[in-house]
Formats: C-alpha cells, structure tokens, sequence
C-alpha cells in the first residue's frame, strides 16, 4: 500500500509539477478531515508520515481520567495502563486510530480533500508558469471560433484571443500555428485565463528580438514603434555599437530577417528608419519613403511644420494619411505637412539648402520616448483640405513620371 501511494505520489510530482510535500500535506488533512467526521472531532488528532516511505500513522491525543466522559478525549486509567503501564490519571497518551475503521462517507470525504488540494495546486503552478510569459510571446496553435473570439492552445491551457485582439484581414484555420502576444494572465477559480493579441505594438518588438540577434543582445535598440495591425508598422532603431548598422541589422541578408516577420503578420508592411535625437532629423526619417525638403521642430509644443515636393505630397501623406499618421505615432509630434507649392503661397517657406545649418544651430531638440498616438493629430484638417489621398503605388508612378 505505502509502495504504491509512494509511486503515486512520484507520477503526480512529475506529470502535474506538484511537489511530493505539498501531496502528503493534503493527505495529512484529508486523514483530519476523515476523523473529524467519523468522531465528531478532531483537534486531538495528529498525523505522522514518512515521506521516504510514505508510511503514515493516525494518533488521538486522549487524557487518563477515572471515568471517561468524552471517549473521543479521554480514556479510563484501566486502560491506558494495558498500553502502558506507566500512565497515571492526567497524562496524555496517543492512541492510534486504524483509518480502516473510518466508514464510507467519511473515507469518501478525505478523497475528495486530495483531488480537491491536487486541483488546486494544478492551477497554481499553471498561472505561475504562464504569468511568467506575461508581456511576451508564444506560438499558439488556433482550435477553433467561439463566436466571434478564437480558442487558442498554449500546451497546457487555452488562451483567447478576443475580436479586438484580431487583425481583421487575418483568418486562420484548425489547427494552424501563430505567434501571440500575451497581454495578460489572469488567476481564476477555473484555472488560468489568458488574453493574447496580434495586434499589438510589442508584437513587432518581440518578433524583432527574436529575429535579430543585435536585438536580443541589445547591440540594436528598438527606440519607438508605431503600428497599424495588418496594414503597416514603423519602428526607429538605434545602435550602441559604430560598427554595426541598425536598420541592416534588422533588415538582414538579402532582406532575410524581416522577411520571417513580415510573413509571421501575413503581409503587414515593416518601415525601419534610424532614431535620431535631432527631431527634425527623426521626422524626415519617420516620413520615409517621402523625401522632405525641410522640417521645422517645435520641441516644446511637439509640433512640426514639414515641407515636401509637390510630387511627394499624396505619398508623404500616405492611403487615408497612413504615412503621417504613423509618422506622428513614432515621434511624438503632430506633423503638418504642405507641398512646396502650398508652403510658398503661405510664405512659411525656408530655403532648407540654404538655411539648414543656421535652423540647426538655433534650436534645440529633445528626444521624445512616448510614441502614443496623438489624439489631437488625428483631428488635423490640414489633410482633408490640402491632399488628395491616393495608394502608395499611385504616388510611385507619379515619382517616376515626374523624374
């Protein structure tokens, strides 16, 4: 009987990660628990158990008195002397209680103590596991729709992946395999409950610092994101070491790293621009693949003013003002962009050849960590009144046309 509690107890420890002490503590308590509703009590029990053997003995702590009054407390002078003849009326003496006399109901009560303890300590070690996970990513395998949510498998649990979560020109099928982001990990009665996304920023971060190895060993800064799930991302690097390259760190042989992320998002487009803490410098970056003629930064109002080639103009803007918007995301800044022609007649104009050096000179810049979206930005008309939008393969054409 120990032999095989014991082996039990070794299966249970390695499959469900439960430690040997914290399974023979709940046996200790369902042996309580057992005697409580066999005697009626049980503040006198005590349990003694092995765990090298597992052998375990069940005692009730009962005082020597002339006449017994309570049996579960107290036991007759007669017979404590026949255990031992040396007890006298008011010592203690440990009589043990065999578990094989516990009835049905009472023996049925202990078990469930054990399943209940084991449950328990199931779920624990599973949040501890995934909490552990918590902000980063995993490969999940998709199970199926619940509704308009996705059923998601981690290994152990299943996580959900919530509508809002979802980039919506994503669909997948059983049993395919997707990189999540995991968003938070909840304790519940039910065990852990876990909200993943595949729309978030950090996505890409992760994804990057797996991907690149000047990343993950911080050689390459990831300095500021800003995404548009499904659509397009932009994210500003920074390198710590002269030598090494950021943006072709990121990009890879041949393009190769951010090929493997850009399949991972199904197609989402990645623009990778060198962080600058020159803001006019960050601005111009942030507006690639646009060519800028001139950006004047206002650090302390976070706004810019950016001049651009009338040819320029739609794809500096971007499909539905994709382009600046991201561009603002990333730095910071609520951009006002105007063409050549715009800025002109509005007598904003400056000579950026020209005026540059003593433009840098003059003012001073402040690197701006928070690229949240600028609320304020998205209220601009400047772009509804001044730009056609048009698809960045439009404004292509259009380049190539003008040169």
């Amino acid at each position: 009987m120990n032999n095989e509690l014991l082996e039990a107890l070794t299966i249970l420890e390695k499959e469900k990660d439960i430690s040997k002490d914290t399974l023979l503590e709940a046996i200790e308590n369902s042996l309580i628990t057992a005697c409580k509703n066999h005697f009626g009590k049980s503040d006198n029990i005590k349990v003694n158990i092995n765990p090298e053997t597992c052998e375990f003995h069940v005692y009730a702590e009962k005082t020597v008195v002339e006449e017994v009054e309570d049996p579960v407390l107290e036991i007759s002078a007669g017979n404590a002397k026949m255990i031992n003849s040396k007890y006298e009326v008011g010592d203690i003496v440990n009589v043990e209680v065999k578990s094989k006399e516990f009835g049905r109901i009472a023996t049925q009560n202990a078990k469930n103590v054990i399943l209940q303890k084991i449950r328990e300590e199931e779920r624990k070690v599973l949040f501890e596991q995934y909490y552990g996970k918590e902000k980063d990513v995993m490969t999940g395998i998709v199970q199926r729709y619940v509704g308009k949510n996705i059923s998601i498998n981690l290994g152990k649990v299943d996580a959900i992946l919530s509508e809002n979560e979802q980039v919506k020109s994503e669909v997948f099928q059983p049993t395919e395999r997707i990189k999540l982001y995991i968003l938070e990990v909840k304790s519940t009665s039910k065990g852990p409950k876990i909200l993943v996304s595949r729309t978030h920023p950090e996505l890409v971060k992760r994804l990057f610092e797996s991907e690149v190895t000047e990343v993950k060993d911080g050689i390459v800064e990831i300095k500021s994101i800003s995404r548009e799930a499904g659509s397009r991302t932009k994210i500003a690097v920074w390198s710590n070491d002269p030598d090494v390259d950021p943006v072709g760190a990121c990009v890879g042989l041949n393009g190769a790293r951010v090929n493997a992320i850009v399949n991972e998002l199904r197609g989402e487009k990645i623009d990778i621009i060198n962080w600058s803490d020159n803001a006019a410098m960050l601005i111009e970056n942030a507006l690639s693949p646009a060519k800028v003629i001139s950006v004047i930064a206002d650090a302390e109002e976070k706004t810019a003013k950016v001049v651009v080639p009338d040819y320029q103009l739609s794809l500096a803007i971007g499909k539905e003002g994709q382009n600046a918007r991201l561009a603002a995301r990333l730095t910071g800044f609520k951009i006002d962009i105007k063409s050549e022609t715009q800025a002109r007649e509005a007598g904003d104009f400056m000579d950026y050849e020209n005026d540059y050096e003593e433009y840098e000179e003059d003012l001073e810049f402040e690197e701006n960590p928070d690229y949240e979206a600028d609320a304020a930005y998205e209220e601009n008309s400047v772009y509804e009144e001044d730009a056609v939008y048009e698809d960045d393969s439009d404004s292509e054409d259009e380049d190539r046309t003008n040169e």
